[in-house]
């Protein structure tokens, strides 16, 4: 059994910061990571150096059932009756008497009318927005049981697991994208795709009549015909 309370030893010194140290194992409930703890306080382990830590914690609210007058009022009358069991007994002992039983027997009388009273109050006020019981439950998808770093290769000795894992860091940012090639003169690339493979270095290119110019290819005919313009007048 384990006892939980913020007062006191190394949890009161450690409260609220989270618990530091390496992940000796991981279980899917907690009832397994319980058990884990009890085998290592078995085998003459440093439980105080051990702690058990909930990862993506979830809220459950099961459903027990619907409400209704007769159970609010059994219920509220069965609280009640408990509670004046309670101040009848301590009547009864501090005070003893031939007429204690007949005072214990009204407390109960009166504590199980009060209480029902008070439950078929509050439930005629609440129905129509709560009209149902339930249980609340926090809950954790993992538990894992951490340890400080000196004593974390014994514990996986006792509980034979290995080496837990550590997991890979998830990175913000997206990968960079690969480098793009050095772009060419846009006239070059135009020049060399329209080039024969057997033409002369230095010599205009051949141009298909029947393809619409280029950018680059009208601008080389602006010159060339610039040029010959420039002979002709010579």
């Amino acid at each position: 059994m384990s006892t939980q309370s913020p007062f006191g030893g190394r949890l009161g010194r450690t409260y609220p910061t989270l618990p530091t140290g390496e992940t000796v194992a991981s279980y899917e409930t907690y009832l397994e990571a319980q058990s884990a703890v009890d085998r290592l306080a078995k085998a003459d382990f440093p439980v105080k150096e051990l702690a058990i830590v909930g990862h993506d914690l979830t809220s459950v609210e099961r459903i027990t059932g619907t409400r209704s007058w007769g159970r609010t009022a059994g219920g509220g009358a069965l609280s009640g009756a408990w509670f004046g069991t309670f101040l009848g007994l301590l009547f009864f002992i501090f005070s003893p008497s031939g007429t204690s039983l007949g005072v214990l027997a009204a407390a109960v009388l009166i504590g199980a009318g009060f209480g029902m009273i008070f439950s078929v109050v509050t439930y005629s006020v609440n129905r129509r927005r709560r009209d149902f019981t339930s249980v609340m439950q926090v809950l954790a998808t993992r538990y894992a049981i951490v340890a400080e770093p000196a004593h974390v290769g014994r514990a996986r000795e006792v509980l034979g697991v290995t080496e837990v894992a550590p997991a890979a860091p998830a990175s913000d940012s997206p990968p960079a994208p690969p480098p793009a090639p050095p772009a060419a003169d846009a006239a070059t690339r135009e020049t060399e795709a329209v080039a024969p493979a057997d033409a002369t270095p230095g010599t205009a290119p051949t141009v298909d009549p029947s393809r619409p110019l280029t950018y680059g290819e009208a601008q080389d005919a602006a010159r060339r015909a610039a040029r010959e313009r420039d002979d002709a007048d010579d």
